[in-house]
């Protein structure tokens, strides 16, 4: 049995259980109202709280685990089914060994999930505790996260990426100046999308708690953290815009873009003989550094650095950039802008959102996934450029 009542456009289920005041309803519709959404989001945001009302409290025995979606430090995601209300989800399991208070404080502080509703933030269902692990119940994108796209496409197109930009800058700037949210953890495999075209963040830093107990497991991923943040200085936003640059350079070369690939492999990648944008007809070459003899290359993923390595590099060395000649000069100076050092050099989010080029239109819709991976590679006209 259930309970049904409305509020302006979205009707909520209530079972038994499910407590959800009315004047939190009243606020949230308030604040869908203010975001600035085409009729088309409103109706997708709509539609996912409807469905999440009906889902109710979560339980570690209301789900069917169907396979897993990908595994990291952070902990394993799968693909469930929670059998209750038939949804599909994407449930993030996390092993930690802490004490009952900080357990509690972490669902507590992963509550600020249920506030965050935009159509570039991944849907959140819920968050409990079980079995000496946390769960976090999420949309299901059915695309999967770019670096997955990234191992089917080999490189994203320039036309592409710049929708996956402005999706990414707007799921910032929506954290941001409606949460005052910092992400803390942009890369690829926390950029998801799904058969519809929409391109939304996960896994953003919103339980201070969650960090520190999972500080041990961060080293894997600080590949793509700031230097002011590896150094242990302030950090803000601007650390974010790094880590979105650095990612935007990966899905545009294939791979990690630290150490920088060498001439032998930019011909490789693109083709072709790559000339450096002096003008003055030398081979393209990025490394202030020669790579020491021997270092094992892995396919696909540019030389091997040892952590500790790869963290001095990106604090010591030349930021990394895109190769010349095959990028517009519009998406250069976008990435260049991102990459800069010294955060109060580097672009801020409203800086970037204005850039010259940047439209938002939107993919084909599909219900195939693998059609997505296609669209990414094969339909850059219906994809936002940085093209004038």
């Amino acid at each position: 049995m259930f309970f049904y009542f409305s509020r302006g456009k979205i009707n909520y289920y209530l079972l038994p259980g499910l407590r959800i005041r009315e004047a939190n309803l009243e606020s949230l519709q308030k604040k869908l109202e203010e975001l600035d959404l085409d009729d088309q989001q409103k109706k997708r945001l709509e539609a996912f709280l409807t469905q999440k009302a009906k889902v109710g409290e979560l339980k570690d025995d209301d789900f069917h685990r169907i396979c897993e979606l990908g595994a990291g430090n952070g902990g394993v995601v799968n693909k469930v089914c929670h059998k209750p209300s038939g949804y599909i989800m994407a449930r993030k399991l996390i092993h930690l060994e802490i004490k009952p208070a900080i357990r509690n404080q972490i669902i507590r502080e992963l509550q600020v999930l249920h506030e965050c509703n935009s159509p570039y933030i991944v849907g959140f269902y819920g968050a409990f505790y079980s079995d000496g692990e946390i769960s976090i119940c999420m949309e299901h994108m059915d695309g999967g996260s770019l670096d997955q796209v990234l191992k089917e496409a080999r490189r994203i197109p320039e036309e592409i990426l710049g929708k996956v930009s402005i999706a990414v800058l707007r799921g910032l700037a929506y954290l941001r100046e409606k949460h005052q949210i910092m992400h803390r953890d942009v890369k690829p495999s926390n950029i998801l999308v799904n058969s519809r075209g929409e391109i939304k963040l996960c896994d953003f830093g919103v339980s201070g708690q969650l960090i520190d107990s999972m500080a041990n497991s961060f080293v894997g991923t600080r590949s793509y953290m700031s230097p002011e943040r590896l150094q242990g200085t302030h950090y803000s936003v601007q650390s974010d815009v790094w880590s979105m640059g650095l990612s935007l350079v990966e899905l545009s070369i294939g791979r990690y873009p630290i150490p920088p690939p060498e001439p032998r492999e930019l011909e490789a990648i693109f083709g072709r003989s790559i000339l450096d944008g002096a003008g003055g007809g030398d081979t393209h070459s990025t490394s202030p550094r020669a790579r020491p003899p021997g270092r094992p290359v892995s396919s696909g993923h540019g030389p091997v650095m040892a952590i500790f390595e790869l963290l001095d590099y990106i604090v010591n060395e030349p930021p990394p950039k895109l190769p010349h000649g095959v990028f517009t000069s519009d998406f250069q100076d976008f990435v260049t802008k991102c990459l800069m050092k010294n955060p109060a050099d580097r672009a801020d989010l409203k800086m970037l959102m204005v850039r010259r080029g940047l439209t938002d239109n939107v993919l084909t819709t599909t219900d195939d996934p693998m059609v997505l991976v296609i669209n990414l590679v094969e339909i850059p006209n219906t994809a936002c450029s940085f093209r004038n």
